[in-house]
């Protein structure tokens, strides 16, 4: 058992043990350089360390839109003209393969950069690919949710799946001899939540299921992402916010180099250098993209749904119309904030729904535990030192997926996603 155990784990030569039947990754084996978890989740892989990937040019591969005209109560009103169609991107292969969906985290459309390099390391392996955006884009909320609220699990896990039904039969000839599946982040979690309605609608009857760093509580993960907003920074106060501190630290960094390049190794860059980041500094930054993504979701979904929280509901907003103080007034609310005056009244009225700790238990893994328990096909993968994870979180998924769990020590979230090991590691679970 032990010697299997190891086998079917190792990778790359790695020295790994077994806790709990989990495949713990020893951290002296592992090789990937960032320990830091806040570092790691913003500047993910040195680009030395990442697999080499088809370029863009070598892909054969297109946006395409579908029309899913979910039935709600109110129309989109005339600003939102540009997502009244839900595009995805679909990269095929010149013969019949496996296709593999991509779903994409928190607030992320199809192409958001961890999608875009899933697609290029599947499509190198040989598999057809379709990006989809997460339910609480802008463009999915839009187009296809059938209540413009995402948050609870099951209903945005519906709404992904008609959307997968709407791809496929826009490709009726499209020669594909199984279905994959995987997400990161949030998109891990509704992975799952399709992986267990496919198991009685049957229209995919997935393969394999990788869920790539997912939120186990998914409230405690959104609570400490809001916290990282509130964490105390040196040097700004009344008169210097902290955009102005980091501002001023890529300005001496670049006078340093002297010149300017953008690229992938920026961040990892950076924090070589003396105007490096530090832990407070990096912690604001994770916390503040996250709360644009709340405010984004909290917006949309009271406009869409006409609820007067941020935007007033007779409120006439076109292409013209200045949405920053509707933005400032959303970035008040936090993700908490959200969940109490929209998720939860939705899920109410359509629900008979009771509490906050019952909805909590509904939209988090612990829902699917004796489905994910005893479906061989579905997998996690995890780092240690990720950010959204609290307590009790690690031994839930060990007892849980026993043997299916693999445990990084470093990574942060989503940070080694691009590392070689961790590539390799992923297509060798779909690969069997």
């Amino acid at each position: 058992m032990l010697r299997s155990l190891r086998f079917a784990a190792l990778f790359g030569g790695l020295i790994l043990s077994a806790s709990a039947l989990a495949v713990d990754v020893d951290a002296a084996g592992y090789g990937y350089p960032l320990t830091n978890p806040f570092e790691a989740t913003i500047a993910t892989t040195p680009p030395d360390l990442r697999p080499e990937l088809p370029r863009d040019e070598d892909i054969d591969q297109e946006d395409r839109t579908i029309s899913l005209r979910p039935e709600r109560e109110f129309e989109l009103p005339d600003n939102f003209w540009a997502v009244k169609k839900l595009t995805y991107r679909i990269a095929t292969q010149d013969k019949a393969a496996p296709l593999i969906f991509l779903i994409a985290g928190t607030g992320a459309r199809y192409d958001s950069s961890h999608n875009e390099y899933l697609k290029k390391l599947y499509y190198q392996a040989g598999y057809h690919v379709v990006q989809l955006s997460s339910p609480t884009s802008f463009d999915f909320m839009s187009a296809a949710s059938r209540f413009a609220t995402p948050g609870v699990s099951k209903e945005d896990a519906e709404d992904l799946y008609r959307v997968m039904q709407a791809v496929r039969a826009q490709h009726p000839k499209l020669p594909v001899t199984d279905y994959y599946l995987t997400g990161y982040s949030l998109g891990a979690l509704d992975a799952a939540f399709v992986a267990h309605l496919d198991e009685t609608r049957r229209s995919f009857n997935f393969k394999k299921v990788l869920l790539l760093n997912p939120p186990v509580n998914l409230y405690t993960s959104i609570t400490n992402l809001d916290k990282l907003v509130q964490t105390e920074v040196k040097g700004i106060n009344s008169s210097t916010t902290f955009y102005e501190v980091v501002l001023n630290k890529l300005t001496r960094y670049f006078q340093e180099k002297g010149y300017i390049d953008l690229n992938d190794a920026l961040l990892y860059d950076i924090q070589q250098s003396k105007e490096h980041l530090t832990n407070e500094q990096m912690a604001m930054l994770i916390g503040t993209s996250f709360r644009f993504s709340s405010a984004d979701i909290a917006f949309t979904s009271d406009l869409i749904n006409r609820r007067g929280l941020i935007t007033p509901p007779k409120f006439p907003i076109t292409e013209g119309t200045s949405l920053t103080p509707f933005l400032r007034r959303a970035l008040q609310c936090d993700f908490d904030c959200y969940i109490t005056e929209q998720v939860i009244p939705m899920w109410r009225a359509r629900t008979d729904g009771g509490s906050l700790l019952q909805l909590i238990d509904q939209v988090s893994l612990y829902a699917l535990k004796d489905y994910l328990h005893n479906s061989p096909k579905i997998a996690v993968m995890h780092n240690a030192d990720d950010v959204i994870l609290g307590p009790g979180d690690l031994g839930f998924l060990r007892k849980t997926f026993g043997n299916r769990l693999t445990v990084y020590p470093y990574g942060g979230h989503c940070g080694n996603l691009n590392y070689r090991v961790n590539s390799d590691a992923m297509l060798e679970f779909f690969r069997g």
